[in-house]
């Protein structure tokens, strides 16, 4: 069986939420974002998850909303960065969308509770976000995760290679 052809509405819907959200990494791979780089990427990051919540896949809604968790943690706003890091592990856990997932909306968690400097709820999400990750099969999938798990202590975000 085939998939339907997307709508021309629907291809674009699917086109902007990519660039968006590829766009928002390349402002959150800056390290010498401006006031103004900040509140754009914000809006580029919920502007890409809107367009994912009119054509996207529960995997796509996860991953937007651990962006916009991430985004809110890069410019310290804890309280909007636990809201979205709790979204994303309800898609991935309403949804079994798997480890990788999983792990990342865990370590959005503890992130998110760093930031509030909550070290109890911090090291239980750091717990589960490292037991998940044992479980990634993929070996490169595994490492990314745990490098950002690991990142989460000094508030950084690793650099993408």
């Amino acid at each position: 069986m085939t998939e339907p052809t997307p709508t021309p509405e629907a291809a674009l819907h699917r086109q902007w939420a990519i660039d968006l959200f590829n766009a928002t990494w390349e402002y959150m791979d800056n390290p010498h974002r401006s006031p103004t780089d900040d509140t754009q990427m914000i809006h580029m990051a919920h502007a890409s998850r809107y367009h994912w919540g009119v054509v996207g896949t529960p995997l796509n809604l996860a991953r937007g909303e651990w962006q916009i968790s991430r985004v809110y943690a890069l410019v310290s706003r804890w309280e909007p960065s636990l809201y979205h890091a709790t979204a994303s592990l309800h898609w991935c856990l309403d949804n079994n969308l798997g480890p990788f997932d999983w792990g990342f909306a865990y370590e959005a968690l503890a992130r998110s509770y760093a930031l509030h400097g909550d070290h109890t709820k911090r090291d239980r999400y750091l717990e589960l976000a490292l037991q998940v990750a044992q479980t990634v099969d993929d070996e490169a999938d595994r490492d990314w995760l745990r490098k950002n798990i690991e990142s989460v202590m000094s508030l950084s975000i690793p650099p993408w290679e």
